[in-house]
């Protein structure tokens, strides 16, 4: 047979014993190995960790080489069950050539190529025994059968009568795939210490190799599960038009934290959320879909910013104490274009105004969530028709080559102008940042101001007294008339009086209602007391109590929520 395994070496046919080193081979071999000690796994990438010992070991171990993994190992960062023939799928990551091998060598063993082969080739047999295979001489024979096994006749003329060496990569007891190193005919062949030196060179990259899958598999974890919690589809408020983007770190730094959210307020009014766990990793990612639930549950409840920020900070303490996070949480009215912003310790937000200059928005210092039980406080503006507000995370501005002040500098300065369309504004944003390898993971979102149609929106001033519920109604009946809404008038007819009568008697101050026709149709009743009104359960002889049952049975949905001037209580009805 002309195939050995293990530590037996085929008798040379110039000989009848197996060629041994000489000192100068032995200091070669050290040289070698050292050279591979230093140069190979100075990355996580798996197809450079495969070009790295090509690197090392052609020309100066053998004249061509190709390294093997299981393919399933690179997709998923598992390992692959054999299947019942005993053959393996496998990926080539590199080959090496030396000047002198022939042309059609890289072209017989494609790079990137994935392939099966056949149990009783030396290939199957590497993986599957865990031990080299060596062929000081492959004859014409058995290279024309692996030229037919691997269906492609260059395969069988590049190999014939070279010598053929296949090692195993295993490390931490399992097999990842193997490397085949071969010498041209006029080569010296391969002999026992060779396949000594193989080994090391072979068990080096494998727990390179390996290291790799480890951490390309917790970062495949990772992003899977930082995207399955960033939101697929961000909801399109009335009055505001949306564009964001997310860019995950670089392989060296991780897979991070950081998020962003549009979340739907009562009144068709929204919240824009924009945050960034510190860190990276799975626990980063996880910390961050935590939060992420916390601001969306907190925001059901229609509270100011300030207030949603000091509920996430001490609810980020029950969760991990040891996890910061920084926050940026604001909420618009898209009918007076009123904003509300607080920050918890995040980079402040850009204004983007109608004329294209720029505005770094001053916001009141707050302490990152997780640290401290300090209030934090909100800013209030009127956002002018047609700007721009673009919230950010710090990986944007951020880097070792340059500080905050120059980062938030240079994104003004592409900011500047905002005559593009939001997602074009978006992509050039994105695409001037560096591609370097340690660069953070980046939320991006920019939300542009349109102005409301008119016909959209009408409001009536009511006195404190019981004959405005007739005013309300008269006003409900007239407008959904105009707006082709008499399905469902004689309900948000009903609802409306009821507000306005419980305002009268239970509130203080003058009445405000307002009509708004977005999404849903939206009605709003508003006074100057700050007691939010609730359902109680009114006996069999009581004349008073049911309104709001009544409200609630009829509504889509309703709610209250108190303002700097005393509170609104609105429903909303679905339209025709």
């Amino acid at each position: 047979m002309e195939r050995v395994n293990r530590r037996f070496v085929a008798k040379d046919p110039a000989s009848s014993t197996p060629r041994m080193s000489s000192p100068a081979t032995m200091h070669e071999q050290l040289s070698l190995l050292n050279a591979a000690s230093k140069r190979i796994g100075s990355t996580l990438d798996m197809f450079e960790t495969g070009r790295e010992l090509m690197n090392v070991a052609v020309p100066r171990f053998a004249d061509a080489a190709g390294i093997l993994v299981q393919d399933r190992l690179l997709t998923e960062g598992e390992f692959a069950q054999r299947s019942i023939d005993g053959s393996a799928l496998v990926r080539r990551i590199a080959v090496g050539v030396s000047s002198t091998t022939p042309d059609d060598y890289a072209d017989a063993f494609p790079v990137d190529e994935v392939t099966s082969y056949a149990a009783w080739t030396p290939y199957a047999r590497c993986m599957a025994t865990g031990n080299p295979i060596l062929y000081p001489r492959l004859g014409r024979r058995t290279s024309e059968e692996i030229g037919r096994s691997s269906k492609r006749e260059s395969v069988a003329r590049v190999l014939e009568d070279s010598s053929f060496l296949a090692v195993p990569l295993k490390a931490r007891g399992r097999v990842l795939g193997f490397v085949i190193f071969t010498r041209r005919p006029d080569s010296e062949p391969f002999d026992e210490q060779d396949v000594n030196l193989a080994e090391e060179l072979a068990a080096r990259t494998a727990v390179c190799l390996d290291n790799a899958r480890l951490y390309n598999r917790e970062r495949r974890t990772a992003l899977t599960l930082q995207s399955s919690l960033l939101p697929a589809d961000l909801y399109q408020p009335l009055g505001l038009t949306i564009a964001s983007r997310y860019l995950p770190a670089s392989d060296l730094v991780g897979v991070g934290g950081d998020w962003y959210d549009v979340i739907p307020l009562p009144g068709c009014r929204v919240a824009l959320v924009v945050g960034d766990v510190m860190g990276h990793g799975i626990r980063a990612a996880a910390t961050m879909g935590q939060l992420r639930t916390a601001a969306r549950t907190l925001a059901s409840l229609d509270l100011c910013p300030s207030e949603v920020l000091f509920r996430l900070n001490r609810m980020s303490q029950d969760l991990d104490t040891t996890q910061i996070a920084t926050c940026l949480y604001a909420t618009y009215d898209p009918v007076t274009r009123a904003c509300a912003i607080s920050c918890a310790g995040h980079v402040p937000p850009v204004l983007v105004r109608p004329g294209g200059e720029t505005e770094l928005l001053e916001l009141p210092a707050g302490l990152p969530l997780g640290i401290g039980n300090e209030p934090f406080e909100r800013r209030e503006l009127v956002l002018p028709h047609d700007s721009i507000l673009a919230f950010y995370t710090d990986g944007l501005v951020e880097s070792r080559e340059r500080d905050i002040d120059e980062g938030i500098g240079m994104l003004r300065d592409l900011l500047t102008g905002g005559r593009h369309d939001l997602e074009e504004l978006c992509d050039l944003t994105i695409g001037a940042q560096r591609p370097g390898h340690e660069r953070d993971d980046i939320a991006l979102l920019l939300a542009r101001v349109r102005e409301l149609d008119e016909d959209d929106v009408v409001d009536l001033l009511l006195p404190p007294d019981p004959r405005s519920a007739g005013q309300a109604r008269a006003f409900v009946r007239a407008t959904l008339a105009e707006w082709r809404l008499d399905a469902i008038v004689d309900n948000v007819e009903l609802m409306v009086s009821e507000l306005v009568a419980n305002a009268v008697e239970h509130g203080s101050g003058s009445v405000g209602l307002r009509l708004l026709r977005g999404p849903t149709l939206v009605c709003e009743v508003s006074d100057r007391s700050t007691v939010l009104p609730s359902m109680r359960d009114a006996g069999s002889e009581d004349d008073t109590g049911r309104g709001l049952h009544l409200v609630n049975w009829l509504a889509h949905r309703w709610g209250s929520r108190t303002t700097s001037k005393g509170k609104v209580v609105w429903v909303e009805q679905r339209l025709p």
